[in-house]
């Protein structure tokens, strides 16, 4: 309860809290019939969109949920991109990503930009950690969890790399865009935690900043202040 309150305390997100207050419900029911959760269904997860949607925040505290849920020991969450995957020499980043996994078990590994371990064909290093992550996300299945995290179409490229990816990771989460109106409370949520408030004036002008920002981004708009 708590952690789904840290949940849907955040601004904006409500297509995630939905989803994810749909999941908890569905393992919820797994667990009072007596079903193994995570060989019925897959927790895997990608999740895309810009930067600044709070993916990272959200998959900290999809860690804390399945941790009160008892699928996961630990419930924390770790973070890498490619180079804390890969390595420079031809079998190192087996063992590389092999360590970095079982940091995470008993909770969250969480991938950022995880698109950029496929560069293409000839990217030997980062189809070594593709092919490692994905063998142990089967041979360890109860013991930890995957979010691959990234821009939209990044990550439609990156799943189809690899047969064995669209298959390990059945769920996707959008994070859309914060509106103007989304921005302005997460703005009044920071100067409240300053000890300060905007007046009429300055709101006029963040409304006005916003408004413009929002109606004039494009694919890498990074939802920043």
């Amino acid at each position: 309860k708590e952690a789904l309150a840290e949940l849907n305390t955040l601004v904006g997100l409500r297509n995630i809290k939905e989803e994810i207050n749909e999941l908890v419900k569905l393992v919820r029911y797994y667990k009072e019939i007596g079903k193994d959760v995570l060989n019925k269904f897959v927790l895997h997860s990608v999740f895309v969109g810009n930067p600044g949607t709070g993916k990272t925040t959200v998959a900290r505290i999809f860690a804390k949920i399945f941790r009160a849920l008892g699928i996961l020991e630990k419930g924390h969450l770790i973070e890498c991109d490619r180079e804390g995957l890969v390595a420079g020499y031809s079998g190192q980043t087996a063992i590389k990503t092999a360590e970095i996994v079982e940091k995470a078990f008993g909770g969250v590994l969480f991938v950022d930009e995880a698109y950029a371990l496929s560069n293409g064909n000839n990217d030997q290093f980062g189809m070594e950690a593709i092919n490692t992550l994905l063998k142990r996300m089967e041979d360890n299945r109860d013991d930890f969890v995957v979010i691959a995290a990234g821009y939209t179409d990044n990550m439609q490229q990156f799943l189809m790399t690899n047969p064995g990816l669209r298959s390990r990771f059945e769920r996707t989460f959008e994070f859309h865009d914060y509106s103007p109106e989304d921005l302005m409370q997460i703005a009044d949520n920071m100067l409240t935690n300053e000890g300060l408030k905007a007046d009429a004036d300055a709101r006029a002008h963040l409304a006005g900043f916003f408004t413009h920002a929002h109606e004039n981004r494009d694919k890498f708009f990074g939802n920043e202040l």
